[in-house]
């Protein structure tokens, strides 16, 4: 009898395997016909590739004709000290954008985009969780407060990809204390809808789904595996995303999900001004940047923000290598 139900459990457990991987790796996909691009900035990454950050922005804007772009309120540099605030920085780029008519995402939180992932002020690090988390929220609520009127700003992300645990040097998330940002967030300024984003490869998408009507997902085609000193390139059929997508949309309150962070820069064991040409290349070069846009295109995204434009930028005036920036040039101000 025992070893009936097991032979029955076992049947079931596989008609149920081969049912799921039938839904998300088989069949093809149908592509849309034009995409939406925009990219995402970050001063401390140009900062990283010793550029000067004003002049990287403005091209991004003025010669790439950019007109999407989520920018990013890192705590440090809004906070540098307890109680002292600074919007120098962060008012220079919402009101260039703004001129520009260029539609604003902005990020805030204590995980945000690029490197440890968490950006926590040094006079805050080393306290109590939860003296930290009454900072953060005081930190959010004189972000929102400041830019709430400006219409410019379409969305606010709160954290980003918060659910990876496995990426970044950041504590485990604690989803009631991101309830309650978002809650807080929607108590101040109940105009905007908000997103949440998550990781394309890595994620089910139901925490963002289930908190959010916008979700915004990473996609990466290769990366560096740190456990296999290697590149990978994930055998994921572009069919996943979409399926992924209409299942998410179908069993949830979602009514856009879009690509936050579309692979357009180098993946490697160090930070990428300290990679090789040949090292770059293994993971993002000319003919893969056109390659992630046609794979992008054939999941079904109608809508994705580069990640990368300012290496792009350190290409063209350290390297004088303008293929990647000029690859890029082509793709804005169009739908593709």
């Amino acid at each position: 009898m025992t070893k009936r139900v097991l032979k029955i459990i076992g049947s079931v457990l596989l008609v149920i395997f081969v049912t799921v991987f039938c839904y998300f790796f088989v069949g093809k996909a149908k592509p849309v016909e034009n995409i939406k691009l925009g990219v995402t900035f970050s001063k401390i990454a140009t900062e990283g590739f010793n550029l000067d950050w004003q002049k990287t922005y403005l091209e991004i804007l003025d010669d790439l004709q950019v007109k999407k772009i989520r920018l990013i309120a890192y705590w440090p540099e809004i906070e540098p000290e307890e109680g002292i605030f600074e919007w120098t920085d962060l008012d220079w780029q919402i009101n260039q954008a703004e001129k520009r008519n260029v539609e604003i995402i902005l990020a805030i939180g204590q995980r945000l985009p690029r490197w440890p992932e968490c950006h926590i002020p040094e006079w805050a690090r080393h306290k109590s969780m939860d003296w930290r988390n009454q900072k953060l929220l005081e930190y959010i609520e004189k972000t929102v407060n400041r830019y709430k009127d400006r219409e410019v700003i379409h969305y606010w992300q709160i954290e980003n990809e918060p659910f990876l645990d496995s990426f970044g040097e950041c504590p485990k998330v604690d989803k009631e204390f991101l309830d309650k940002e978002i809650a807080f967030v929607k108590s101040i300024d109940s105009s905007r809808e908000i997103i949440l984003t998550e990781s394309g490869e890595f994620s089910t998408w139901i925490g963002a789904a289930r908190r959010s009507k916008i979700l915004g997902t990473s996609l990466y085609r290769i990366v560096w595996s740190k456990y296999l000193k290697m590149h990978a390139k994930y055998p994921i059929p572009a069919i996943f995303y979409q399926r992924k997508t209409a299942l998410i949309k179908k069993i949830f309150d979602v009514e856009k999900i879009f690509i936050i962070e579309l692979q357009a820069e180098p993946w490697g064991p160090k930070p990428t001004q300290e990679l090789s040409s040949e090292e770059q290349s293994k993971s993002m070069d000319l003919e893969k940047f056109r390659d992630i846009i046609s794979y992008a295109k054939r999941a079904g995204f109608s809508e994705a923000y580069l990640w990368g434009a300012e290496w792009w930028y350190w290409l063209g005036t350290v390297h004088n290598d303008n293929s990647m920036w000029d690859e890029a040039k082509k793709l804005f101000g169009s739908d593709l």
